[in-house]
């Protein structure tokens, strides 16, 4: 499974990416808009700090407004994966888009008939929202149960981006279902690597090796 980090943080990206551990990167127009930088300068200035996919979202609403965008945004750098959303303007631009060597990643998935026409329009990722579903009662995890199984069926090659991750255990359950992908914020990404029983282990292996003189 590959691990996206949600984010228009620079700086943030820049300390995961030389882990290793992070293959791209997924922003929004309310994370850039945070930063109060320039909207396309900070996708460019993160698409040089990794070569994996980085997800830039239009902000159109329209067909002909979303082509122009994708496009524009396209041309800001080769890892650039046009961010659409998932209505039926947003499915017509991405057929063009996909036509046109232009990878796509459909968001604001909400429901397995969604994704089934994200993946027939040829988008490349399809990001169902498993918090905001989570927010309403709904399980989100059997949403992406559903989408895995459908594509599965029928040999889609869109990937299962999952979006909205608010924990370490949504990214647990994502990996044993079969996602493709989870894009999470940075501290949900650290916190990956974090166990109290670790945490413990170390600090007496320490006070053991300290105790008994020993050096490496």
């Amino acid at each position: 499974m590959k691990f996206f980090v949600d984010t228009a943080d620079v700086a943030a990206i820049r300390d995961l990416h030389v882990t290793g551990l992070v293959d791209g990167v997924t922003t929004n127009p309310s994370l850039i808009g945070k930063s109060g930088r320039d909207f396309r300068e900070v996708i460019v200035e993160i698409c040089e700090v990794t070569d994996g996919p980085v997800s830039a979202e239009v902000v159109a609403t329209d067909e002909a407004g979303m082509l122009e965008q994708g496009r524009a945004l396209a041309g800001l750098a080769p890892n650039v994966v046009v961010k659409l959303p998932l209505t039926l303007d947003g499915l017509k631009a991405c057929r063009t888009l996909t036509s046109e060597g232009t990878r796509t990643n459909v968001t604001l998935c909400f429901s397995a008939n969604q994704a089934l026409l994200a993946a027939k329009a040829g988008a490349s990722y399809i990001s169902p929202f498993i918090g905001r579903l989570d927010d309403i009662n709904i399980d989100g995890m059997d949403l992406i149960q559903d989408i895995r199984t459908i594509y599965d069926n029928y040999g889609f090659e869109t990937e299962v981006l999952a979006a909205s991750i608010r924990s370490a255990n949504h990214v647990k359950e994502c990996a044993l279902i079969g996602a493709d992908v989870v894009t999470a914020p940075p501290d949900v990404i650290r916190s990956l690597a974090s166990h109290v029983l670790t945490d413990k282990g170390l600090k007496a292996f320490l006070a053991d090796a300290e105790k008994a003189g020993i050096k490496v």
